[in-house]
């Protein structure tokens, strides 16, 4: 698990707060490099890097990551371009706009 993946996942945590929006469990899997768990069923919700199942979980590459939450990549695009991929329940990951945009502040 790099600091950096670190580092994002303390970042996110205070930028999301107590409360996702999410109502569910949703994983990032930085493709082998690490993860990003949020807890959005806990109160207060949490983040880690913890490699735990969810309700979704999307595979991306770090970089691609970092692009979205800068907003130079679009999930959508992400998505189509085969650049994110999601498992498990859909409507979690149309969520993911609203904590993309908390997290880059």
């Amino acid at each position: 698990m790099s600091d950096e993946i670190k580092n994002i996942a303390e970042q996110m945590g205070k930028a999301i707060g107590g409360n996702s929006g999410l109502n569910s469990t949703l994983k990032f899997d930085f493709e082998g490099q690490g993860n990003i768990y949020i807890d959005g069923k806990a109160t207060p919700n949490t983040v880690s890097t913890e490699n735990k199942p969810a309700d979704c979980t999307i595979t991306v590459s770090l970089d691609n990551f970092k692009k979205m939450v800068a907003r130079e990549l679009d999930g959508t695009t992400a998505f189509m371009q085969g650049k994110l991929k999601v498992a498990g329940d859909m409507s979690v990951a149309m969520k993911l706009g609203p904590i993309l945009a908390k997290a880059a502040g």
